[in-house]
């Protein structure tokens, strides 16, 4: 595992410690924005269903929107992917070039 990424055990299910963190979320009064579980598909596969799907984070950096995601060069060193699944996570590029590009 990475060493940046902190893993507890839950002694409870998947299904309600989901449930447990919706409920400690609103709680506290903080904004649960989307549960998605991705996890099957990445498994089919045998990634980690932290980083894949990718994801595209699009954010106000004061009053300048920026456009991130994790370098898929990146995601296959970590996960020791094979070229071909490699070069596809690379399209991320492309798409974002165009998504940032003069409409």
């Amino acid at each position: 595992m990475d060493a940046a990424i902190v893993t507890k055990d839950s002694p409870l299910s998947v299904e309600a410690t989901v449930a447990r963190l919706r409920e400690l979320v609103e709680a506290a009064g903080m904004k649960l924005f989307a549960v998605i579980d991705h996890s099957g598909e990445a498994q089919a596969h045998g990634l980690a269903a932290l980083d894949l799907p990718l994801k595209v984070l699009i954010w106000d950096d004061g009053g300048l929107t920026r456009v991130s995601y994790a370098a898929p060069a990146e995601l296959a060193r970590r996960y020791g992917l094979e070229q071909e699944l490699a070069q596809r996570l690379a399209g991320i590029g492309a798409l974002t070039d165009r998504l940032v590009s003069a409409v």
